[in-house]
């Protein structure tokens, strides 16, 4: 009876998993089952799943579309600068509160973390006044500068977390051979917490990438434009028959460094998750 009890249950999982599979999976073949119909098709007033012929007509138009590729090298560029500071300044700021006692650092930990509470709604326009001020309305600057101030405040307690598990007789060890601060965190600390940092890389790269909002407010110029951006102005309300294949082509390629990110990261991502579960 208890070896039917555990198949059942075991059955009822496989079934709710199938059936969650299905449904996060929907959105993703309906974008690039949309992609490769005609426009007839996608504003027919039935529903049709598959394309009876599927067509890659849409995917040769927007690789001709000058915008479209300027809008992403626009996304790489800001992407890769901004990720690339924010990655530094967050480990760089982890490693001071994790691995360095100085004076009222818990204090400034705790006022950094009390960030947090403030809503991001609550800074949208302060923010802007602030960087019209300094002239960078227009620009990329807002966009990549204030990441190489450690933004995120939670993105430095998750890393300081796992710094601070790392035994200090390392750091003892390694000032005795000689080494500093900088040489510490770049040689001993950093690889020590690959798995977390990968980890942080992925999720500062999907909201980076994925920015619609802070683009649109500072990027006031259609050459600027990111691809979030871009993709928003395909949709033209004014227009009876939307361009659904060319709309939905545009987000299949944008969600593509998506996937290909978390392919690669998705072992860094689970190994921290086990290693924390592990401590924790």
């Amino acid at each position: 009876m208890k070896r039917y009890w555990q198949m059942l249950k075991g059955l009822i999982l496989y079934i709710l998993l199938t059936g969650a599979t299905v449904m996060m999976s929907f959105p993703l073949f309906w974008m690039i089952s949309s992609s490769l119909k005609t426009v007839s098709e996608t504003n027919s007033p039935g529903i049709i799943w598959v394309p009876p012929h599927p067509t890659l007509q849409a995917y040769f138009d927007i690789f001709k579309n000058k915008a479209f590729l300027t809008a992403y090298f626009n996304s790489v560029f800001y992407v890769t600068l901004a990720l690339a500071g924010t990655l530094i300044s967050i480990a760089a700021v982890a490693y001071a509160f994790s691995r360095i006692e100085w004076p009222g650092r818990n204090l400034v930990f705790f006022l950094m973390l009390s960030t947090m509470m403030i809503p991001p709604q609550a800074l949208i326009v302060p923010q802007y006044v602030f960087f019209n001020l300094l002239g960078w309305v227009g620009t990329f600057k807002p966009l990549i500068i204030p990441g190489y101030f450690a933004g995120g405040a939670a993105m430095v307690f998750l890393l300081r977390q796992s710094m601070a598990q790392i035994p200090k007789e390392l750091d003892e060890s390694a000032f005795v051979d000689g080494a500093n601060h900088v040489q510490i965190w770049w040689e001993i600390v950093l690889p020590l917490v690959k798995a977390p940092l990968a980890t942080i890389a992925t999720f500062l790269f999907v909201g980076l990438w994925n920015s619609l909002l802070t683009p649109l407010m500072y990027l006031q110029n259609v050459s600027m434009y990111t691809l979030p951006v871009y993709v928003s102005t395909l949709y033209n309300i004014n227009l009876t028959v939307q361009p659904w294949p060319t709309i939905m082509t545009a987000a299949v390629l944008t969600t593509v460094p998506l996937m290909v990110v978390f392919f690669f990261a998705q072992r860094y991502i689970l190994e921290s998750v086990v290693v924390s579960g592990l401590k924790g």
